[in-house]
């Protein structure tokens, strides 16, 4: 009850503002997911792609690691189109070396090609979701106690050999220790993967999903909703790792964004104001 509770008040807030304007919430840079807030009855497209816009006039949208600066919001609203640029900032990425990681996990061997496959087949599928859970417009609570170990965006070379870059927060803390759910939502997938052994994905709304990963326990299975700062998992060091720890990653269908920047700790909250002429 807790993240509805914040999400309504967050809607109230915005929709109390000023009903002539759209509200962004968030940091305009790479990596970044948007919450907005439109008036009621508006039609809101990014980059000329139509985004879902609850009821209430929320939505999201969010862009990559490596995306271009430039991008345009468009509004519909009492039948007027108004066009937005939004200009996002651009990110430097450290190079992060890793060794002792299993070979098998940097080269791995022909014969788990069709698993490696089939788990990529699988997540795909499940970040395509889209249902209108409104947990995302919630401030999100820290999934996991610890150190952070790993960030989003930094290049990965594991025992010498480069690798894609890393798209989630890793947080180091014992095999055993609490995973919580950063925000309500209901499970999309509960197995073990390859390359991120016990795996946990939940959908948060609005196409924006968590995925957990490296687990050692999962308390949930698919299907089920669960609360806001409700134990979903225990910390592992499954699949590829050197050590225990929680890879937490925050998809929009299939956009891999930056979990620290949504983070009240780590990143305070920017908003932007766009009016539309009367």
């Amino acid at each position: 009850m807790k993240v509805w509770v914040k999400a309504l008040l967050l809607c109230a807030i915005s929709l109390g503002a000023n009903a002539a304007e759209v509200v962004l919430n968030g940091t305009l840079t790479q990596g970044s997911l948007i919450r907005g807030q439109a008036p009621v009855g508006a039609e809101v497209w990014f980059n000329e792609q139509p985004v879902v816009v609850s009821a209430q006039g929320q939505f999201v949208f969010g862009i990559g690691r490596d995306a271009a600066l430039q991008h345009q919001l468009k509004v519909v609203h009492q039948g007027k189109q108004q066009q937005f640029p939004l200009r996002f900032t651009a990110r430097e990425y450290d190079i992060q070396r890793i060794t002792g990681v299993e070979q098998k996990y940097v080269a791995p061997p022909k014969e788990v090609s069709a698993r490696i496959a089939n788990d990529s087949a699988k997540v795909r599928q499940v970040r395509s979701t889209l249902t209108e859970l409104q947990a995302i417009f919630a401030e999100p609570v820290r999934p996991a106690a610890g150190r952070i170990s790993g960030v989003y965006g930094s290049q990965r070379v594991f025992n010498g050999q480069p690798r894609n870059p890393h798209f989630g927060l890793d947080i180091a803390a014992p095999i055993g220790a609490p995973v919580f759910a950063p925000w309500a939502g209901k499970v999309l997938l509960a197995e073990d993967l390859y390359f991120s052994g016990l795996t946990v994905i939940v959908d948060h709304g609005f196409g924006v999903s968590s995925t957990f990963m490296h687990l050692n326990a999962i308390k949930v299975k698919v299907g089920d909703t669960v609360a806001q700062s409700q134990h979903i998992a225990d910390i592992g060091a499954t699949g590829r790792v050197t050590g225990p720890h929680l890879d937490w990653r925050i998809n929009w269908f299939q956009e891999r964004l930056d979990p620290q920047l949504l983070l009240p700790e780590f990143t305070p909250n920017q908003t932007q104001r766009l009016a539309l002429t009367p």
